[in-house]
């Protein structure tokens, strides 16, 4: 299966482009914005968990990703609310699960062999500080080799200068709007830029995003892009 697996174009979904698809597992659907693989794969998904639902126990191959857009998300090592962002490097395993249902943006397949740490971290635990804009604010979430993942807070007015993104860029809309030259992207909205591509956001009523660099580039996609 290969979804947007072009990684040197621009892909956009925004809500309700895409259908919710069952997974193998009762009550655990998903939305898959790129993917390459059956089930095993490179993804980006949007997961959703009905109340009381969950996955089989399963080992992180290639390592998980996760920010928790709803609900509460939890396996056997805690409860993760909405705002908590998650990683689980390659070879962790766990047993996932929903007392109240939850939804989460989870990328699976995509860590680099010496990315080992594990952690998660809550958006009322982040540190924000001004990223070289006007009104525009960001808390580190992580950083390894080219790869910067951030939550970005952007105040009403705010614009960033246009600039280049060596490594490409992906972005989901978490509150608000944000905007560039190709259009409105509203909560809920996944963006993802080339390697090499140029813009210049801004939100004009203001937005909370989470985004990610540098880890689009050929080196770091390595066999998934052969």
């Amino acid at each position: 299966m290969r979804i947007h697996a072009d990684f040197t174009k621009k892909a956009i979904v925004r809500p309700g482009d895409a259908e919710w698809v069952p997974s193998p597992l009762p009550g655990v659907e998903r939305q898959m914005l790129d993917r390459i693989g059956g089930e095993v794969a490179r993804a980006t998904t949007i997961v959703r968990y009905a109340a009381g639902s969950a996955f089989d126990p399963h080992t992180h191959g290639g390592g998980e990703e996760f920010l928790v857009l709803k609900g509460v998300f939890s396996d056997e090592y805690g409860d993760y609310p909405a705002g908590t962002y998650v990683r689980n490097p390659i070879g962790t395993a766990h047993k996932p699960f929903s007392k109240q249902g939850c939804t989460i943006l989870v990328k699976l397949h995509q860590f680099a062999v010496g990315d080992t740490r594990q952690f998660s971290l809550h958006l009322d635990d982040m540190t924000f500080e001004n990223g070289g804009a006007p009104g525009v604010d960001f808390a580190w979430l992580h950083r390894h080799g080219p790869e910067q993942v951030k939550m970005v807070r952007w105040a009403a007015g705010s614009r960033f200068p246009e600039h280049v993104h060596p490594g490409g860029s992906e972005v989901y809309v978490l509150k608000g709007t944000l905007s560039d030259e190709d259009g409105d992207y509203p909560a809920g909205t996944w963006i993802r830029h080339g390697d090499g591509s140029r813009h210049a956001p801004y939100s004009s009523d203001g937005a909370l995003t989470w985004t990610k660099t540098g880890h689009l580039s050929a080196d770091v996609l390595g066999k998934w892009v052969e």
